[in-house]
């Protein structure tokens, strides 16, 4: 949990910006290879319109740089290129061994004091980034901080030849979000909440299949493994955790959930969305859904979300602005409230 001292500087999300790669994949670039409809008809698996897919040979930090050009045309190069923190969580690393960050401070001409590659928090990312950055700009002399999410597995795990029959492979889309905090309270981060559940940590795999290891010669295709059990699981994990840690937020900053002007989540499917809304009580026109536009964006979905919204002048200054995601299998689950400014 964040604190809430007084006391401590105020810090802004100023800016919200993305970029969604390609032109948009219909489902029939999937429904040919399909080979259980039994399992694309679950609710976790129902295939949104379209999705974006990323190039094989586009990089996470070639997204960072794209999403971060809107920022740079709306506050100018030097406000960018003085950041002080750099927090990157990529979903599918392009070095196993290296993370982006240095790269993507290099590709923007920035010399940042902090460069963190954030591969925890999954579909939260955004928020515990955004937990992050606060904790950092209120606790050392540090101005400002970019915050980058990556989505970047649509276009290249779930397009592999196995791996596109299977029910999951239509959901996921790719995009980039990044976020601009500033340390004034021109919009001010109202409260955060961010929750580990260590007892579901290893209930998501990461397999080929088989008995090799990703990282070993073979047959096999590696990706995200589901069994219907677990899926049951997940998914009643997830209707409990977003609302949860979302509520928490409302209550201490004194507001109901059915007051809230904007709820952002993260967009994994229709029906997490719809029981998420009803949770908070708020109508679902008050809760923005990206997901048959770009699938699920895992941690890119809450900053494309606003990002799409605040262009469409739907989110209007003055107004609270809530996000709230989980990850994984239910790992972690964070939320956030601001004071929307960047209209």
């Amino acid at each position: 949990m964040e604190s809430t001292d007084p006391g401590l500087a105020p810090v802004s999300l100023i800016d919200v910006a993305s970029y969604l790669p390609g032109e948009p994949v219909g489902t029939e670039y999937f429904t040919p290879y399909m080979r259980s409809a039994r399992m694309a008809k679950n609710v976790m698996f129902r295939s949104p319109a379209t999705r974006h897919h990323v190039d094989r040979d586009e990089t996470a930090m070639e997204m960072v740089a794209r999403a971060v050009e809107p920022l740079v045309e709306r506050h100018g190069a030097q406000a960018i290129s003085e950041v002080d923190v750099l927090l990157t969580h990529t979903q599918l690393p392009y070095n196993p061994i290296v993370g982006c960050g240095p790269e993507v401070a290099r590709r923007l001409g920035l010399r940042p004091s902090i460069v963190l590659d954030i591969q925890n928090s999954g579909c939260a990312a955004f928020v515990s980034m955004m937990q992050l950055a606060r904790m950092i700009l209120r606790t050392t002399d540090a101005r400002s901080a970019l915050i980058a999410t990556i989505q970047n597995s649509a276009g290249t795990v779930f397009t592999q030849p196995d791996i596109r029959k299977l029910a999951q492979a239509p959901v996921p889309g790719d995009g980039c979000g990044v976020g601009l905090l500033v340390k004034n309270a021109d919009a001010p981060i109202l409260d955060i909440e961010t929750r580990t559940y260590p007892e579901f940590a290893g209930d998501m795999d990461f397999d080929t299949g088989s008995d090799r290891k990703w990282w070993e010669p073979g047959e096999g295709q590696p990706c995200v493994s589901f069994t219907e059990s677990k899926i049951t699981k997940v998914f009643a994990r997830g209707n409990r955790l977003v609302p949860e840690v979302a509520l928490a937020v409302c209550e201490r900053i004194g507001v109901k959930g059915r007051d809230i002007d904007t709820f952002v989540t993260n967009q994994p499917n229709r029906l997490f969305l719809r029981n998420w809304h009803d949770a908070l009580e708020l109508p679902a026109e008050r809760h923005p859904d990206t997901f048959d536009r770009c699938g699920n964006l895992f941690a890119a979905g809450i900053p494309v979300t606003l990002d799409i919204e605040n262009r469409a002048g739907r989110l209007r200054n003055g107004s609270i602005v809530l996000m709230s995601a989980f990850a994984h299998a239910g790992d972690f689950a964070g939320a956030a409230a601001v004071r929307w400014g960047a209209a």
